[in-house]
């Protein structure tokens, strides 16, 4: 029988937000607990060797983070982090392409000057970053501040930077209706929109115009498409790295059974008997940090007896499945390259990835009618669907086969298994026809798809959950990102500042309970520091700020140092 432990701080759950928290949690010179379910931390920074020489990641996981305050505070170079940047072309695109199923689509000068004002990142003024630290890594506010267009973060930093741009009706507009606003072609608007809807936000959805185009900024204007060097599993390597480092604990095949809840707090765990560690009980001096589904969280790990049942039944209510995402991985002999009609002068043969399906807005909203209305299969013919090929320069660490170019990961928005009209592992059961479909639907733009293919690997929805259940509808963003899941509401207003009000020292940092999910790198943990450091639970050194937009909560230890 081995000795009970006890730690300031446990983390039920070792995904990346459960491992960044210790990072933080650790750093702060708190001793820490990760206990993770599966034989291996960071859940949807998995990585796997498909082949002898080739790496994929086969979530649909990306680097969406180049704005993290967690980056420079947690020191994640010094822990082995690198990026694999994207080289750029000499007018500074990425040289990606936004294709219709005719040819692709090309912006004008408005166009691209448009999206650039709108994200920040017009060179005559530039302010991306803060935007994006604006939109995503602030807390929100505390219950007492009523939210208006005065305090809402990314509305202030768009009045200092652009004046001109700013008018509170921005607070109650789609990406649409911005876009229209400020570009001129379909397809460019469309193209964008799509990258919206697959980063968290759907472009159609009023008063969250903003953080969408927010969402389409961190992944193409702040990392200009690169990923970490070797996948996000070597992201989630340095971060691992980093709390280790600081003395947090890190166990695996430890499944939670109970958080043990005593006088209205946690105040620890209790393992299952299956898991591998000898002692069942892991106390907690400070607080217990939930990295778990949110309804697995409160209806098993804690129990009707603590909770009260109308809480539950809104619990139960709170839909957390957006939409999904088919991920398929092609690794081809020869380098892709393009159709004559798909290609742009000047720019040569090679296919750089980009968006398919940009025709019309009437396309895009036949596909939405398939996974927010049908919830079926997608209906359309594959050359007509939307899909992305997120591409980055090639990574040595993630291909060592000779004459093998990857095409990964490439995506297409399906329904979540659970809302699936025929059935939750459907897709799964006919995993070669829609295997076939997605080959049908790149090969269209890619000509030497099926000649030059040696392998095609894929994650169903479904697949993606039952390897990792904590992704919610085989996604890491997953969750509605419209106005009643957005800032202050998510995922119930009285949880959305990371607290669980009805119990001391139970925090939240899973992707499905706290803004704003776990698509963008380091955000919660970050977040919740703020929290923490309100109740007492941190106290982080000089490497320690807050976000500029952080407003403390009356009767609480303000997070900004003092």
């Amino acid at each position: 029988m081995g000795q009970e432990e006890r730690y300031d701080v446990v983390i039920v759950g070792g995904g990346p937000n459960g491992v960044t928290s210790a990072a933080y949690l650790a750093k702060s010179g708190l001793s820490v607990c990760v206990l993770e379910e599966r034989p291996e931390l960071l859940g949807g920074c998995e990585n796997v060797e498909v082949i002898p020489g080739v790496r994929i990641d086969p979530h649909m996981t990306f680097m969406y983070g180049a704005a993290a305050p967690g980056f420079e505070q947690l020191e994640l170079w010094k822990y082995g982090f690198r990026m694999a940047w994207r080289m750029l072309l000499p007018d500074g695109t990425t040289g990606s392409a936004l294709f219709t199923s005719e040819e692709a689509a090309q912006p004008t000068l408005k166009d691209i000057a448009g999206l650039m004002r709108l994200q920040g990142a017009h060179p005559d003024n530039e302010y991306w970053k803060e935007l994006m630290r604006a939109i995503y890594w602030c807390p929100p506010h505390p219950p007492e501040v009523e939210i208006t267009a005065d305090n809402v973060p990314y509305m202030q930093v768009i009045k200092q930077h652009d004046p001109e741009m700013y008018t509170e009706e921005l607070l109650d507009m789609s990406q649409f209706d911005l876009m229209d606003e400020y570009m001129e072609t379909e397809a460019y608007e469309v193209g964008n929109g799509i990258v919206s809807w697959y980063s968290g936000a759907s472009p159609e959805w009023q008063g969250v115009g903003i953080p969408a185009l927010g969402g389409l900024a961190s992944l193409i204007v702040s990392g200009q498409l690169s990923v970490s060097r070797g996948g996000m599993h070597t992201y989630g390597h340095a971060v691992v790295r980093a709390a280790l480092a600081h003395g947090a604990v890190m166990r695996t095949s430890c499944p939670v059974e109970e958080i043990i809840i005593r006088e209205g707090r946690a105040v620890g765990v209790r393992l299952r008997d299956d898991a591998a560690f000898a002692e069942k009980t892991i106390w907690a001096n400070k607080a217990v940090l939930a990295n778990v589904e949110i309804k697995h969280l409160f209806n098993q790990l804690i129990g009707k007896r603590h909770l009260d049942t109308g809480f539950l039944q809104r619990i139960d209510d709170i839909s957390l499945k957006g939409s999904n995402i088919y991920v398929s991985h092609f690794l081809l002999s020869k380098p892709p390259r393009v159709r004559p009609q798909f290609r742009v002068p000047g720019e040569g043969d090679i296919f750089l990835g980009g968006v398919g399906g940009c025709d019309s807005r009437e396309n895009y909203f036949e596909h939405i009618m398939d996974i927010n209305g049908r919830k079926s299969f997608p209906s359309m013919p594959p050359e007509m669907v939307p899909w992305i090929v997120p591409p980055h320069e090639e990574d040595d660490s993630r291909v060592r086969r000779p004459n093998s170019y990857l095409l990964s990961p490439f995506y297409v928005i399906v329904p979540p298994p659970e809302y699936l009209v025929d059935g939750y592992d459907a897709m799964h059961k006919q995993k070669d026809k829609w295997d076939t479909y997605m080959r049908k639907a790149l090969g269209a733009t890619v000509e030497n798809l099926e000649d030059d293919l040696i392998g095609q690997w894929s994650n169903p929805p479904w697949e993606s959950e039952h390897r990792n259940w904590g992704l919610l509808g085989g996604g890491w963003y997953t969750t509605r990102h419209c106005s009643d899941q957005w800032f202050e509401n998510r995922p119930l207003p009285e949880l959305s500042r990371y607290r669980v009000p009805s119990i001391d020292g139970l925090y939240l940092c899973h992707q499905s309970s706290g803004h704003p999910g776990g698509l963008f790198l380091m955000a919660i943990p970050y977040n919740l520091m703020h929290i923490l450091i309100e109740d007492g639970i941190a106290e982080p050194g000089d490497w320690w700020y807050p976000s500029p937009w952080y407003i403390p909560q009356e009767g609480k230890i303000s997070a900004v140092p003092r």
